[in-house]
């Protein structure tokens, strides 16, 4: 799907590289989990503040598929905050009117995590105040290789003719079918890449790379970067009129 029109004054969809928390915890003689914990946290003022500011979708880059390399401890921990802000944000969202949605592979992620992610789905999806969509074993690679695999089969199947298929037909295969495009790409801590997020989505998404990790990146950052993207010329390849 197109991302929203360049004449809208706040971004429709922003997505979130949340990188840092372990670097903003080392430099405090903290370990790594209490950057992860404060990150957490950050998440709740950031979800509110971005409602409250006209986006309509954020997308929060939560845990990649390459994020399994890092220390089993750190991995361990990771898990545990996620089951934690499942069990206490759910009727925060759900007061908030937050429909939750989870992209990604979530066979590799524990069982009662996955039943946690159904549940909170099933539990916000009537609501429409802001879509909050949260990466979880997330990797964009696999994300376009469970696609293809998926086309391959409908086609062997007769269910599609792949010579019709166009670039909406295969973004139907995505894990964020039926959502706009990312306007916006934040990425926290001052690294300069993309790490593997929303590579077909964010095509033509702006960018920011702020120098705050996660855990400092406050509303007020995210309001001043929302600020600076409304003075950005949008012009999808096409020339300035």
């Amino acid at each position: 799907m197109q991302a929203s029109s360049d004449s809208d004054p706040v971004p429709q969809h922003v997505a979130i590289i949340m990188d840092g928390n372990g670097r903003w915890a080392t430099r405090r003689g903290m370990p790594r989990i209490a950057g992860h914990k404060r990150g957490v946290e950050r998440v709740r003022d950031i979800v509110e503040a971005a409602g409250n500011l006209g986006v309509k979708t954020l997308t929060l880059y939560a845990f990649s598929t390459e994020n399994w390399k890092r220390p089993i401890v750190e991995v361990a921990g990771l898990m545990r905050l996620f089951r934690l802000y499942l069990r206490k944000e759910s009727n925060e969202l759900v007061r908030r009117g937050a429909r939750v949605r989870f992209i990604g592979d979530p066979t590799a992620l524990p069982a009662d995590i996955q039943g946690l992610m159904r549940e909170l789905e099933d539990r916000t999806a009537a609501n429409d105040k802001i879509t909050l969509q949260v990466a979880l074993n997330y990797g964009g690679r696999d994300e376009l290789v469970r696609a293809a695999r998926q086309i391959a089969e409908d086609a062997l199947a007769g269910r599609i003719d792949p010579q019709t298929l166009d670039q909406d037909g295969f973004a139907r295969y995505l894990d964020t079918a039926g959502t706009a495009d990312p306007d916006l790409v934040i990425r926290t801590s001052g690294e300069y890449r993309t790490s593997n997020f929303l590579p077909w989505q964010s095509a033509y998404s702006e960018f920011a790379f702020v120098p705050e990790c996660w855990p400092d990146f406050t509303p007020a950052h995210l309001e001043r970067v929302l600020r600076a993207f409304d003075k950005r010329d949008r012009r999808f390849g096409a020339v300035a009129r």
